[in-house]
């Protein structure tokens, strides 16, 4: 009995050593594995901070190269705020003849391609709001003043049949 007690025992010991060199295992793991992952994390901001500073160095790198422009270019460019500076002086002119704002101009012009007609689509739109308010408050106020009438002409109606009903009841009382 003596011995199978000592055997237990020895098991247990033995047992418990392998237990405390497991435990012993894990913990070195353990600690490797976060060595590595602070030496990653370092190599990870060492890496975005080199990649910023190539990345400002390509921008400084970057040269905006003036464009050569040929006289013919030039000429062009010239005529073409020429034509626009006339087409906008006749306009003003046109805007000081005109009373109501809206701007006139020859379709069949030479000076111009196109017309810019957005003023005027606005101008008239909002004319086009006014006069339908306009109208639709003059419409209301009729309305009113034939419903106040018809309103009126009930009233009278109660009255003199409230009227007659009390000379009745006084004839016959």
């Amino acid at each position: 009995m003596r011995k199978e007690k000592l055997d237990a025992l020895q098991g247990i010991l033995s047992a418990f050593l392998e237990e405390d060199s497991l435990l012993n295992i894990c913990k070195e793991i353990v600690e490797r594995w976060s060595e590595t992952q602070n030496v990653v994390t370092k190599v990870k901001k060492e890496d975005e901070v080199q990649a910023i500073a190539t990345l400002i160095e390509k921008q400084a790198q970057i040269v905006v190269k003036p464009r050569m422009v040929s006289e013919e270019e030039k000429q062009r460019k010239a005529a073409l705020l020429a034509q626009y500076a006339d087409v906008t002086d006749e306009e003003d002119e046109a805007d000081e003849k005109d009373d109501s704002g809206a701007t006139t101009m020859s379709i069949g012009s030479d000076k111009s391609l196109f017309r810019n007609t957005n003023v005027e689509d606005v101008l008239n739109a909002r004319k086009l709001e006014r006069d339908t308010l306009r109208d639709e408050s003059q419409r209301k106020k009729e309305q009113d003043k034939l419903q106040r009438e018809r309103d009126k002409l009930a009233k009278q109606e109660r009255k003199e049949k409230e009227k007659k009903r009390t000379q009745r009841g006084e004839r016959k009382r």
